[in-house]
């Protein structure tokens, strides 16, 4: 089995529990720096997925199995946008062109993110595997795996003799997560859009590396683990509610000022606050697990909620008490310029 991304956290953790299937023989965990974390009994190998490289790894270890975990909305190391938009898209194609001339190749599991679906004003109250976005993301991490997912599609068509799974995350939280989000839940104080209380989805980093897992190893009697499917964690959260547990007061500004303070913080280097990102914490997102549950067989040990506690915990007590943040959050969501009762015009929106 190959992974790569190893050098990131999750990753990491994956490749360890991995080792202990008896179905596999051997793992070997490529990146393009090395892994500042233990990788067990794993080999590591120095590779960078956008060189032409990658296709010598696969064929000297007669790699039976890829599990992509290099897509990400984060560079590692220097390099920042550019770098991860490189990686993403250009080592997913290198990849996938070195697993199509590799005979040895019969299982791949590629790690995608609900951002695919976009967030938009008119989208579904759930979005299905098969729902078609309102407005196809733009730009940032989610236009990445939309290509992503086209370039593995294609190669799913070139190569049916091979077992192809892609897992849509909806946004990873826990302990110790490393994405945008993250980043930019862990500030002081949280910018928000005026009239608008986003519906948002986590999946804890333990149940991530519990159904990748499940997705890179052969399919039990009465389960398939190929196709695409959404994996996130029972129920939702509205930004209002996660505000009041991290005990972190909201701004609420309008649309233009939020995308100022947006490009400020990316400035300074704080959190890569994108246009995507104020879009999902505008229109929120929600996406329907009937699949992962029914057809891949998979239950998440953690809710949204239960999620969103852990990583509440990791981060510490916030500048408020959860409380008076809740008051202060309330009386705002009262005012009508705020969508409050006396205004009808984003109503249906806030609640999303």
């Amino acid at each position: 089995m190959l992974v790569t991304g190893a050098a990131r956290q999750l990753s990491g953790r994956f490749v360890r529990r991995i080792q202990r299937d008896p179905g596999v023989d051997r793992v070997i965990a490529v990146d393009a720096v090395s892994p500042g974390h233990q990788l067990g009994d794993a080999e590591f190998v120095l590779a960078d997925i956008r060189q032409s490289a990658i296709a010598r790894v696969l064929a000297e270890h007669s790699v039976d199995t890829v599990v992509h975990l290099d897509v990400s909305a984060k560079a590692l190391g220097a390099g920042g946008r550019t770098t991860a938009k490189e990686t993403n898209v250009i080592g997913t194609m290198q990849l996938l062109g070195a697993c199509q001339k590799s005979p040895s190749v019969q299982r791949l599991v590629v790690k995608s993110s609900t951002s695919v679906y976009g967030s938009a004003p008119r989208d579904p109250a759930v979005f299905t595997e098969t729902t078609p976005p309102k407005s196809l993301p733009s730009g940032g991490f989610a236009k990445d795996a939309v290509e992503v997912e086209g370039y593995v599609r294609g190669f799913a068509r070139r190569r049916p003799d091979v077992a192809v799974c892609v897992l849509r995350f909806a946004n990873i939280l826990g302990p110790d997560p490393d994405s945008p989000l993250a980043d930019y839940l862990a500030l002081p104080v949280l910018p928000t859009v005026l009239g608008y209380d986003p519906r948002l989805q986590f999946v804890h980093e333990d149940d991530v590396v519990d159904v990748l897992e499940i997705a890179a190893r052969e399919p039990r009697r009465g389960t398939l683990n190929s196709g695409t499917f959404n994996i996130a964690g029972d129920g939702v959260l509205l930004l209002s509610q996660c505000s009041r547990r991290l005990g972190r007061p909201t701004v609420p500004l309008l649309l233009p000022a939020v995308t100022w303070v947006g490009t400020a913080l990316r400035t300074v280097g704080m959190t890569d606050f994108s246009p995507e990102q104020i879009r999902l914490l505008t229109h929120g997102r929600v996406v329907s697990t009937v699949q992962m549950r029914e057809t891949l067989g998979f239950r998440p040990k953690f809710t949204t909620a239960g999620t969103f506690a852990e990583f509440a915990r990791s981060r510490g007590p916030g500048l408020l008490p959860p409380e008076r943040v809740g008051r202060a959050v309330g009386r705002l969501a009262e005012l009508p310029m705020a969508g409050g009762p006396a205004d009808t015009t984003h109503s249906t929106h806030g609640a999303r």
